[in-house]
């Protein structure tokens, strides 16, 4: 892929134009936009959502979106969303190896496989896999029910979107919101990830609170894309995630000829390389939540629809303290995921591509073997290196689809990685115990 620009900045009001003049000076919608384009809004937010929170892009196309053919209803694969009803939530621990790639020709929408769900009225998430073969080349895709964050494990990917291109790898994530139309590249011949579908408040970063104005992910780190645009006429599909339906529409042209934008409603981009991540450097742990890139806020403050936290490469430092993440029951449900190297909890049958789902109040933490190794090691500072986890934590609970539960996929032996935990309990003679009846 050759390299693009973009613009820098989470959530500004952005301009960009492939043509000069193409974007209208003082006037969103003058009675004729220059260059003969159509002027048409995308809006993200309610009208009347306080300016703060009002999200919208102005887009000036050489044709008006409203140009395809009637959808009808076609074949959604595995792919499932609200109700969440094909299987009870459970509070086993469950963890899955990776989608193997397909034996046929498989574009991004057709090798979307959906694993588990979280709904309440209002918000709620998902979580979906992919596996792919081949591009999207003939068809386009937006999804009218959620904003989209893909988190690339194997293979680049191209997101052709209206706004312009971005390039995608692993390392890196991005975010379409709602409504926006692209197509999906696999410019290496297969790609294989993970998607967090949003169904709640859009992603904001994080408040810092004592940290202060530094730290975690910063704002000049987010790319947007400047825009470009392609004018095609040709036979074209138009595929549509409405309602947890796929809906399909011819379409005699291609979508992406947004000559012109502004706005703060549009697709982005982070290299998660660029997280600045805070940690202890005298004893104890600080809790995962300092390890939050992005936050889809709740009606309830404090309390997150989907935190979007990854472990990346670190130093190590802290005394007299067990390193690894402790065990822990948590009112948060946690889906886990790995992108690269070996997550320091689980050494052993979480691989990148696979992951993991610990619901409200589930008890998890390190395997046996990471637990002896940790409480003897010499501890000294360390650099982890060759790793970076993520997880998708929600303070709903992720009922998983029928597929997540009965495929070969799933590892039935999970909860034998912490059976041989030794007891080291020495009682002592006065010891006082709960007596039996």
């Amino acid at each position: 892929m050759s390299a693009l620009q973009y613009i820098s900045g989470f959530g500004n009001h952005f301009a960009t134009e492939a043509v000069e003049g193409a974007l209208p000076e003082g006037r969103n919608s003058p009675q004729q936009v220059s260059h003969g384009l159509y002027a048409e809004q995308l809006s993200g937010s309610a009208f009347t959502a306080p300016r703060h929170e009002n999200l919208r892009s102005w887009l000036y196309r050489i044709r008006p979106s409203v140009l395809h053919g009637q959808f009808s209803i076609i074949d959604k694969g595995l792919i499932r969303s609200q109700p969440f009803d094909e299987e009870p939530a459970s509070p086993n621990q469950m963890r899955w190896n990776p989608l193997t790639f397909p034996d046929e020709p498989t574009d991004f929408v057709q090798g979307l496989v959906t694993f588990a769900g979280a709904e309440s009225y209002g918000r709620g998430s998902v979580v979906h896999l992919y596996a792919a073969n081949r591009s999207m080349t003939d068809r386009f895709f937006y999804n009218a029910d959620g904003d989209f964050l893909f988190v690339p494990q194997q293979g680049r990917l191209l997101l052709r979107t209206e706004f312009g291109a971005i390039e995608l790898a692993p390392g890196e994530i991005a975010v379409v919101p709602r409504g926006v139309r692209y197509q999906v590249v696999v410019p290496d011949g297969t790609a294989r990830g993970y998607v967090c579908e949003n169904l709640g408040a859009p992603f904001h970063l994080p408040q810092l609170g004592p940290i202060g104005a530094n730290g975690l992910a910063n704002a000049r780190d987010f790319e947007y894309p400047l825009a470009s645009f392609e004018k095609v006429d040709g036979s074209f599909k138009l595929l549509a995630k409405f309602q947890g339906n796929l809906w399909q529409a011819d379409l005699a042209h291609s979508p992406l000829d947004v000559v012109a934008w502004h706005g703060n409603y549009a697709p982005y981009k982070y290299d998660l390389s660029r997280f600045n991540v805070i940690n202890t450097v005298s004893f104890d742990h600080c809790d995962p939540s300092i390890f939050t890139v992005l936050t889809s806020p709740s009606e309830l403050p404090g309390i997150a629809n989907i935190d979007f936290v990854i472990f990346p490469p670190r130093w190590l430092v802290a005394q007299d303290t067990f390193r690894p993440p402790y065990y822990h029951r948590n009112c948060m449900s946690e889906y886990m995921g790995l992108i690269y190297g070996v997550y320091d909890a689980k050494e052993d049958g979480f691989v990148p591509g696979g992951g993991s789902l610990h619901n409200q109040m589930s008890a998890h933490g390190p395997d046996t073997n990471t637990f002896v190794r940790a409480s003897t090691t010499e501890l000294k500072p360390v650099y982890l290196d060759n790793t970076l986890a993520f997880m998708f934590e929600s303070s709903l609970v992720y009922k998983p689809t029928r597929f997540a539960a009965t495929s070969q996929l799933l590892q039935k032996d999970y909860m034998s990685c912490w059976k041989n935990l030794p007891v080291n309990f020495n009682e002592s003679a006065n010891a006082r115990s709960i007596q039996r009846a």
